[in-house]
């Protein structure tokens, strides 16, 4: 993991927010997805908030993009904002 590499995690009902802050590379995105696995059944809807990331390595985002492509349910509404959002956020190649 990036050693500068934090999650901030915020719960209420039924919304988690997820704060990356550092650097992300393959491990960090292993951590994000451990997360986001251990609460798609929780939290009803999901914001990844990449505010304060610094660097998104190719890849981590690689990592993260084919690995939550498989765990992504139709229940669930996740959704990055902040300013490398698109960069981030998998879309359908």
């Amino acid at each position: 993991m990036a050693n500068n590499f934090k999650m901030n995690i915020h719960r209420r009902i039924d919304k988690l927010t997820i704060c990356l802050i550092g650097d992300f590379d393959g491990t960090s995105a292993f951590e994000l997805l451990n997360a986001l696995s251990e609460n798609l059944n929780n939290a009803k809807y999901i914001q990844i908030d990449t505010k304060k990331l610094q660097e998104v390595y190719p890849f981590g985002k690689e990592v993260f993009y084919h690995k939550f492509l498989k765990m992504k349910t139709q229940r669930n509404r996740i959704r990055f904002i902040g300013p490398v959002a698109l960069h981030m956020a998998p879309t359908d190649r």
